[in-house]
């Protein structure tokens, strides 16, 4: 959890590319062979004490309850591919495992994570601003065509808009969630899907509109998510009672409070598991 700034992964061109279509693939691995291979296990771990009713797409901020994740979470390896994005004072906002098992994994709808989050931050209203909350999705598993790798569709998070769509109701017994972009103001024929290999990563501004298909494959379809944003941005203190931010590196821009990441906050996990509060 080095606050040092080390070098940017990313080139000036690729940066380029994601301020332009709102999402980046990456080719090199994120992590060392051993890092990941650590990583992994750790998951292999969290998913085998997964209580039998509980869906394993619904491992939301599992970083309350286990420190070691910031091993990973606020790593130089991840911080240097967002530090040329957001700047060098970065805020981890959250993380997800979302692992869909093979055979029966849920659908996610086409969403942006600024609607589910528009509460909890302050957006700028210029919206020719820096991207506000990026989004790293490492893929723990292969992440293919087949095992309902997540789409993007282009340029949808710089349309004049801060990415707050209107949304219909979804069957939650299909999707992850229970809320979809009206298709009206979607257009999936222009949907790219990101396919990775286990250990490599996508990056999609929070804005960005993106979903994928159920897995029915007989092959695991496993992610995890970073989300990091700006200092700059105010996390509303109304949703402190259910949410914790982490300084990653540099320093506070806009007065907000940190948590401890050698801490675990019980208080929070049960708050958020019995009001049904979620990232999405």
């Amino acid at each position: 959890m080095s606050n040092t700034y080390t070098k940017p992964r990313l080139t000036t061109e690729q940066v380029e590319k994601f301020s332009r279509e709102g999402y980046l693939l990456p080719k090199e691995p994120v992590f060392s062979q051993s890092e990941f291979a650590a990583l992994r296990a750790h998951f292999e771990e969290k998913i085998a004490n997964l209580p039998s009713d509980v869906r394993p797409e619904s491992m939301d901020v599992p970083h309350f309850m286990d420190t070691e994740l910031f091993r990973w979470a606020m790593s130089d390896a991840v911080l240097d591919l967002v530090e040329p994005i957001i700047g060098s004072d970065i805020a981890l906002f959250s993380t997800h495992f979302i692992c869909k098992p093979k055979g029966d994994g849920k659908r996610v709808p086409w969403h942006e994570d600024s609607a589910y989050w528009k509460s909890m931050v302050a957006w700028s209203d210029d919206a020719k601003a820096p991207t506000e909350i990026v989004t790293v999705w490492l893929a723990v598993d292969p992440s293919t065509l087949v095992n309902g790798c997540m789409k993007v569709i282009p340029r949808t998070h710089a349309e004049g808009q801060k990415g707050f769509s209107d949304y219909v109701d979804v069957d939650t017994a299909k999707n992850v969630f229970h809320l979809e972009i009206d298709p009206v103001q979607r257009r999936e024929e222009l949907a790219v899907p990101c396919i990775l290999e286990a250990g490599q990563c996508s990056l999609h501004d929070a804005r960005l509109m993106h979903g994928s298909e159920p897995n029915t494959s007989d092959i695991r379809r496993c992610g995890y998510t970073m989300r990091f944003m700006g200092t700059n941005v105010k996390l509303n203190p109304e949703v402190e009672t259910y949410h914790h931010i982490y300084l990653a590196r540099g320093k506070d821009k806009a007065g907000n409070n940190y948590a401890d990441p050698t801490k675990t906050y019980p208080d929070k996990a049960r708050y958020r598991e019995v009001n049904r509060k979620r990232m999405h």
